[in-house]
């Protein structure tokens, strides 16, 4: 059903953008007959706004990927540097959080863990809508800030990392199976953000894979069923992620591949001083409004790397 509805939702859009440019069209045809330029800047805006919408549906077109139709669940966390570093994080976290906003997408925060003094230590969100996969995929990496930190009383400069990690949301025909004796199921009471009744109730859920490490916390829901339930399906997620990535280390092994890894790489740096300018590092794309960046304006930087992965596909 959520691929009908993608389908249905491209098929309205393109209707729409028909009807623009007929529309367009039109308008320019009785100007000519009428020898009216007064419409000009009309027409002007209109073909624009019809170029941005056509632009944003050819970047949509490259996403043929298995899962890019697929809801999405996206971690974010902060590198070395303490404070500093748990600060950046929740910067990104609401940068992505906005973005999500911005698309239309449905944004259910799962587990959020304050840090020690300020920003946070980890956070994972859901995004649901329309290949949310495929679009939050080209933020995957390391995020780099270089500021005059807020909290270094000597005002110096300062550079902190966080990562960004983003794994598809699977059906459960995709899922791989999950021993129950090779889970370590923890229950504790939720901290952070949430509704009344979330922070009253033991309902907070961890689950630890044993075989692999791999730990899942969720504490959005005030039932401790539908905590569990949320949890096994992103751990599901992270050990299909897992497995794929660890196919995809043979392969390049076997060719012999040097190549650039793209995971846990710096993708972006964001600067604050002694300049401004966001530069992703991937496909060379820049901009010095670094403030509307960080309130969710990426379509810019992901369109750029979708176009990137696409061409070395080819």
């Amino acid at each position: 059903m959520s691929r009908l509805a993608a389908v249905e939702g491209d098929l309205e859009t393109v209707g729409r953008l028909q009807g623009q440019l007929e529309d367009l069209e039109t308008l320019n045809l009785l100007a000519l007959e009428e020898d009216d330029d007064s419409v000009a800047g009309e027409l002007t805006q209109g073909l624009a706004t019809l170029a941005a919408a056509v632009e944003d549906l050819e970047v949509l077109a490259l996403l043929g990927g298995e899962f890019d139709d697929r809801d999405a669940i996206v971690t974010i966390h902060p590198g070395a540097g303490g404070t500093e570093s748990q600060d950046w994080a929740e910067m990104l976290w609401r940068m992505l959080h906005r973005w999500a906003e911005r698309r239309g997408f449905k944004v259910t925060v799962n587990d959020y863990q304050e840090g020690d003094e300020a920003g946070i230590k980890s956070v994972t969100m859901t995004l649901e809508g329309p290949r949310a996969y495929g679009l939050v995929s080209a933020e995957t990496g390391t995020h780099r800030l270089v500021r005059i930190s807020p909290y270094d009383q000597a005002r110096r400069r300062h550079t902190s990392f966080a990562a960004v990690d983003a794994i598809p949301v699977l059906e459960d025909e995709d899922a791989p199976e999950i021993d129950d004796a090779d889970l370590r199921i923890d229950i504790y009471r939720s901290s952070g953000p949430g509704g009344q009744g979330v922070n009253t109730t033991d309902s907070a859920v961890r689950i630890t894979h044993l075989p692999t490490g791999i730990v899942v916390a969720v504490q959005n829901e005030r039932s401790q069923l539908a905590n569990k339930t949320i949890a096994l399906k992103i751990l599901a997620a992270r050990l299909a992620e897992r497995a794929r990535k660890e196919r995809e280390a043979q392969l390049a092994a076997l060719r012999g591949d040097r190549g650039e890894i793209a995971f846990g790489s710096q993708i972006r740096s964001y600067v604050l001083h002694p300049y401004q300018m966001v530069k992703d590092h991937r496909t060379g794309v820049e901009t010095g409004n670094i403030q509307a960046v960080l309130d969710g304006d990426l379509d810019q930087f992901i369109a750029a790397e979708l176009r990137r992965r696409a061409t070395r596909a080819e």
